[in-house]
């Protein structure tokens, strides 16, 4: 548990036993860490066209319609591109009161139940995306104002996003599920090692 600033970078996602699962799992990181390359562009683009609104709005007196929307998409985007980056390091909140109080064998079963569900949360939810952007797309839905944007652009990148999640957090519980359990060190073992 985190309680401020880190000094130290994460060592990184955990790599499973399994060379399946780990080979999925190194494929997934490097789209992870290109997706992430990608939103860290994308925020400094929205803060870019942000700061020209305003700049332009007071100092030319020239309005523009379509920042807001260019910039909420932009940050959809950002949002479900990193999800699965956040979910490798297991950086989403939660909380570890429980973890703490219970011995490690129920705290491992408690975790494997946490992924699971949040595994099956996150693929009803892409799937439900999925058919929002399809009614978008198949629709031509756009937003209400004058720009009028697709709706399919920020549909897809939830849907995407999520999806991605979802995998993230089935190679997290398949990998949960084939790993060797790690040895604890035990003082026969500590004075064997010293």
């Amino acid at each position: 548990m985190s309680h401020g600033f880190e000094l130290k970078a994460p060592a990184g996602p955990a790599v499973p036993d399994n060379a399946a699962l780990a080979g999925a799992s190194g494929l997934l990181n490097k789209l992870n860490k290109a997706l992430l390359a990608l939103s860290m562009c994308a925020l400094v683009v929205t803060a870019l066209i942000l700061t020209y609104s305003v700049v332009s709005r007071y100092f030319f007196g020239a309005p523009t319609d379509w920042q807001d929307e260019a910039s909420v998409f932009m940050l959809v985007g950002a949002t479900f591109f990193c999800a699965a980056y956040v979910q490798s390091y297991r950086g989403h909140i939660g909380i570890e009161a429980l973890a703490e109080l219970l011995p490690p064998r129920v705290n491992a079963v408690r975790l494997f139940f946490v992924d699971l569900l949040s595994m099956l949360f996150c693929a009803f939810f892409a799937w439900k995306s999925w058919t929002l952007w399809h009614e978008a797309y198949v629709d031509g839905q756009t937003t209400t104002s004058t720009f009028a944007p697709p709706l399919w652009i920020p549909y897809g990148m939830m849907a995407f996003g999520m999806t991605l999640l979802a995998l993230q957090l089935l190679l997290q519980t398949a990998a949960r599920i084939s790993d060797k359990p790690a040895r604890s060190a035990t003082p026969a073992a500590t004075e064997k090692a010293a």
